[in-house]
């Protein structure tokens, strides 16, 4: 289903990709400075040997105690090969399932996504980060773009959008520079994987509305339409829940609707609101074939046992959901109608609103990163350097309780 409701973006995008000057180029993709990682590996080194790290928190655990998270934090960034990326894998689980697994450093979870970067194991990272829960991996916005810039660049933008979607479930669309990033693989995705599974719709059209309403311009208003109908698509074929599951989303029936709120938003707008004639054309589509997909459930050609699955997918309310359709259909194409009478139906496409607005302000919004990435950078080596000067407060006291202990052995035994 998923392949001929975006048959029209993809058409689109491939056009797009061949003649504008600025796909060719690149141009608002991260620049050299922003990925630069002069500035990270200027700070202080702390060089350790990893084989003694190891064999340290390998007989900590086996005490039963917990490692420090200054242990793992060294254990990270000393990695120098591609092997050594896997060792540390294993380390960061055992943290997260260990009494610290609270304290995994923000400088740690940066210095692991750099260093898979750095040995070739980028897989690594995007483990890591879907399953964030059993490796504690929460990057920052700043490190989620060296990871998200890096797919871009090499063309993979189906695990760009695996990073995109962190995003959304992380809601950490804060910075210009992750939407307008978030924005270009969204949309080349289309382009380049138009079979979509049902969970791929999903999370494609969550990710699409979430990182939309960040935008409060035409690309936000078509990006929110067209999340929305995705969504509206797996509302209507699994039910309510299916959308829910997982997701940071309104909890409220009724995505086609919203989707349908948008084109008449437009509509009652005196300013100049439009939305793309790709997306009202996917629109088209997209409630075409649930049309169809109707029909054919209710002339019965559906199988007994994919009936009995779907009624225990759906409830009362989602079937009062899908009586809908009629109504959403007829009100779309009259909103498409008055769309295109007031002329507010534009023909460029949503990569081409994309580029634009990175041309725009992509370079703004790198300056200001990097900024705060520098002010970040030395708010964890203040932290470091104290947890350092504790360590060393709390080895030089054990010391000395044991010296204490020694010599009140050693009186002991001459008494």
């Amino acid at each position: 289903m998923a392949s001929s409701v975006l048959k029209r973006c993809v058409t689109a995008a491939v056009k797009v990709n061949r003649l504008s000057p600025s796909f060719t180029a690149r141009r608002w993709l991260l620049s050299a400075a922003y990925t630069d990682t002069k500035l990270w590996e200027s700070r202080e080194k702390d060089p350790q040997n990893l084989a003694e790290l190891a064999s340290i928190m390998d007989r900590t655990y086996d005490k039963n105690l917990p490692v420090s998270s200054l242990t793992l934090s060294r254990f990270v960034e000393n990695i120098s090969s591609r092997d050594e990326v896997d060792q540390a894998e294993y380390y960061l689980y055992k943290f997260r399932h260990s009494p610290n697994c609270w304290y995994l450093r923000d400088w740690t979870v940066h210095s692991w996504v750099r260093q898979c970067l750095k040995y070739g194991a980028t897989e690594k990272a995007l483990y890591t980060l879907k399953n964030k829960v059993q490796y504690g991996i929460f990057p920052d916005d700043f490190t989620l773009n060296l990871l998200l810039d890096l797919y871009i660049k090499d063309g993979d933008y189906k695990n760009a959008c695996c990073v995109v979607e962190e995003v959304m479930l992380q809601e950490a669309f804060d910075l210009p520079s992750t939407q307008i990033l978030s924005l270009h693989a969204l949309s080349m995705y289309l382009a380049s994987r138009p079979q979509l599974t049902m969970s791929e719709q999903r999370s494609l059209g969550a990710s699409l509305l979430i990182c939309g309403l960040t935008q409060n311009n035409n690309i936000g208003l078509n990006t929110q339409l067209l999340g929305n109908a995705l969504l509206g698509l797996v509302e209507m074929s699994k039910g309510i829940h299916a959308v829910f599951k997982g997701m940071p989303l309104f909890w409220g029936r009724g995505y086609l609707g919203r989707a349908l709120d948008i084109m008449e938003k437009v509509s009652a707008d005196t300013g100049d609101m439009k939305l793309n004639k790709d997306t009202l054309d996917s629109m088209n589509d997209l409630l075409q074939e649930l049309s169809t997909a109707s029909d054919s459930e209710s002339s019965g050609e559906e199988s007994g046992e994919e009936e009995v699955k779907k009624k225990d997918a759906v409830d009362e309310d989602d079937l009062a959901e899908r009586a809908q359709l009629p109504n959403y259909i007829n009100r779309f194409k009259k909103l498409k109608s008055l769309l295109e009478s007031q002329g507010k139906v534009d023909s460029a496409s949503l990569q081409d609103l994309v580029s634009t607005l990175a041309k725009q302000k992509l370079a703004a919004s790198e300056k200001l990163d990097l900024e705060e990435y520098k002010k970040r950078i030395q708010a964890w080596e203040v932290d470091r350097k104290h947890l350092i000067e504790r360590e060393k407060e709390f080895r030089e006291k054990a010391e000395l309780e044991r010296q204490e202990r020694l010599a009140a052995q050693a009186a002991a035994q001459q008494v």
